[in-house]
């Protein structure tokens, strides 16, 4: 096997440094302003050595004591966003990959054009049925919107693990006397569980932070995180940056902490059928 110059494992290495840099930079800038006093977040050049103090976070709990129920807002639609979600994908990712026919090749194509269409297209009819239903404001219809828009590359995701799996195992499942469902929950899931975790790793991240769906379809019950954030930016009293980048770190920090707990799973995702066994 033929060894890689050094020089070309160099050039590699610079350039997964300069990504990484152009990606952690922003993050670690409002991380270490949310520590700043407010006199010194907007300094030109950034300081990287200062006495940290979390007036910032006290800040933020006296003049936004609401964020917080936001944020457990986030928390729960996010939650039940991906568990029916990857529910929805996995079963709907066994049958792409073991059964054929023109409806379900119809179906696909459909939830690929409706994943190509912008998110605001699809809200403005929505809104008035939303409204005629009552289900506006609500956790539930967030969730179920969140989850539409994402079962699509949730579906493909688990299509291509399914497709990795040898139909011998189902067979001798059958054989066996296994019911469909006793299969899918004895042999495929457990199998597909990467899978699971990758597609839940997407939702998980999208619903966390959506806006749009959240602007438009609530008002006060079930109100989340980057809602507050928007408002705190458009305060009528005048921007208190030190509290903004305060809320911004809490709510960045916990989903950044999960995404890198399963980034190898992320990663299958991400290649899943690229190799062949």
């Amino acid at each position: 096997m033929t060894r890689r110059p050094r020089w070309l494992s160099g050039i590699r290495l610079v350039l997964l440094a300069l990504v990484v840099t152009w990606s952690a930079f922003p993050i670690a800038l409002v991380v270490l302003a949310s520590f700043k006093p407010a006199k010194m977040i907007f300094d030109i050049p950034p300081r990287l050595f200062f006495m940290p103090t979390l007036e910032n976070y006290r800040s933020l709990l006296q003049a936004w004591p609401e964020f917080f129920p936001r944020l457990l807002n986030s928390l729960i639609i996010t939650v039940g966003t991906t568990a029916l979600t990857v529910i929805a994908s996995s079963l709907a990712g066994y049958v792409y990959a073991r059964y054929r026919g023109g409806l379900l090749t119809a179906s696909a194509f459909f939830m690929v054009v409706i994943r190509m269409l912008p998110p605001i297209v699809i809200t403005l009819p929505l809104f008035p049925v939303a409204n005629w239903l009552g289900v506006m404001d609500t956790y539930s219809l967030l969730i179920a919107l969140y989850a539409t828009f994402f079962v699509s590359l949730g579906t493909w995701i688990m299509k291509t693990f399914v497709d990795q799996i040898p139909v011998e195992l189902e067979e001798a499942a059958f054989v066996d006397g296994a019911s469909l469902g006793q299969t899918l929950r004895r042999v495929i899931l457990p199998l597909t569980v990467p899978g699971m975790i990758a597609s839940g790793v997407f939702v998980l991240v999208y619903a966390w932070n959506e806006f749009l769906f959240a602007f438009i379809f609530t008002t006060t019950r079930a109100k989340t995180a980057p809602l507050l954030l928007s408002e705190m930016l458009g305060a009528v009293t005048g921007v208190d940056w030190g509290a903004v980048f305060a809320a911004a770190t809490i709510q960045l920090v916990p989903i950044l902490v999960f995404v890198i707990a399963v980034q190898k799973y992320l990663i299958a995702g991400l290649t899943a059928g690229s190799v062949k066994g």
